[in-house]
């Protein structure tokens, strides 16, 4: 069964969606693996990395795709390399499928079984091969490094014979994986960690890390089933800027990470929050590259606006391209190898599972995942 891999060619994308260990584990299983030449080389992996554990080398993108039974690859296809691909292909990837419609449309057009990694269930046997908690570890961690970047003073206490520094303060929004890795990362750094989320039942995780959690009384919240945070009524809304409002403009760092899966992010932090805030504090808006939680940020760049800088740097675990690389393979690897019968050294798509049900979402010419559709009717 050949699986091929494409280099990515996305503007300013410096992760490899395979790495040669990886690479090593599925020719092992029995497979084929193709890939592009020049595949690894944003993180420095040669040619010869993959050649060394088993994999045919290609300089063909269009032989690749013909060749392929399975694409794998990070960022979705672009429109013009879909009839390459033979119907039936299996194409693995993110997909940014609510928002890519004309791609959705032209994968079902074609027969492909199109699989979107963000559609893969927050369910345990899924943990092994969830790119988006992976990657959003990562970002939270990025996104303490960044904020620290742009802070003009220091984050731990500090005696000295000058006297004693305070440590910067830190406001987090939003306690998912993002937002608890950035939490334990700020407090590594020493600064003094307040998070606030709507979900009441995230408290003691926060706790856990030596955080204080800001209560903000909303009345009746919750989460959807995979742990995201469900939207918020336009009072509820009114409430949590209020209560942010007080946190925002004791902080030194702010850093948003709200998302609504399938949605648009939430504007919770807006121009007149960001007024109240001290002159030289900074703004991390994780959730940019869906719209963005605050006022006036712009996506890949960082403003200043009433003396505060708002960062919106998209794509933040390219920024440590070479551990992002490694845990997005091993994830793949291991939804490849979950799926494997080793006995006849395929790939099974099997309709009936569960993780299968929610990310393949197109197949035979249709849309197949019923969360998806469900989503789409709203």
């Amino acid at each position: 069964m050949n699986i091929s891999v494409l280099k990515e060619t996305h503007p300013g994308e410096t992760r490899v969606p395979l790495v040669p260990a990886t690479a090593e584990k599925l020719v092992k299983l029995g497979a084929t693996v193709l890939v592009e030449t020049g595949l690894g080389e944003s993180c420095r992996l040669g040619d010869e990395a993959y050649a060394k554990v088993g994999a045919v080398l290609e300089g063909s993108r269009t032989a690749l795709l013909e060749k392929a039974d399975i694409v794998l690859r990070l960022r979705k296809p672009l429109l013009e390399e879909i009839p390459a691909m033979r119907r039936g292909t299996i194409h693995v990837s993110y997909l940014d499928p609510f928002n890519e419609l004309e791609l959705v449309e032209s994968l079902t057009q074609a027969g492909i079984s199109a699989i979107s990694l963000e559609m893969i269930p927050r369910s345990t046997i899924a943990q092994k091969m969830d790119v988006l908690s992976s990657q959003a570890n990562l970002a939270g961690y990025v996104s303490v490094l960044l904020g620290a970047s742009e802070l003009q003073k220091i984050f731990p206490m500090m005696t000295t014979p000058a006297g004693t520094i305070k440590p910067a303060k830190v406001f987090i929004i939003g306690v998912g994986v993002a937002g608890l890795q950035a939490i334990a990362t700020a407090k590594r750094l020493g600064a003094r960690v307040d998070a606030f989320d709507t979900r009441p039942v995230v408290e003691e995780q926060v706790k856990s890390l030596g955080a204080k959690f800001v209560k903000i009384d909303l009345g009746e919240t919750g989460q959807t089933k995979d742990g995201y945070a469900t939207q918020l009524t336009p009072e509820q809304m009114e409430l949590q800027k209020q209560g942010m409002a007080k946190a925002c403009a004791k902080a030194d760092l702010v850093i948003t990470t709200a998302q609504l899966f399938g949605r648009k992010a939430p504007r919770i932090v807006d121009k007149a929050m960001v007024a109240q805030m001290q002159p030289g504090s900074v703004i991390v808006d994780m959730a940019v590259e869906t719209g963005g939680n605050v006022e006036g940020s712009v996506l890949d760049s960082t403003v200043e606006v009433d003396g505060v800088k708002i960062i919106g740097l998209g794509n933040l675990p390219g920024k440590v391209a070479q551990t992002a690389s490694e845990m997005y393979s091993a994830n793949l690897g291991n939804f490849i190898t979950h799926f494997w019968n080793k006995e006849d050294k395929l790939f099974q798509l099997k309709l009936d599972d569960d993780i299968i049900k929610g990310a393949l979402i197109t197949h035979d010419g249709a849309l197949f995942s019923e969360m998806y559709k469900s989503i789409m009717k709203k």
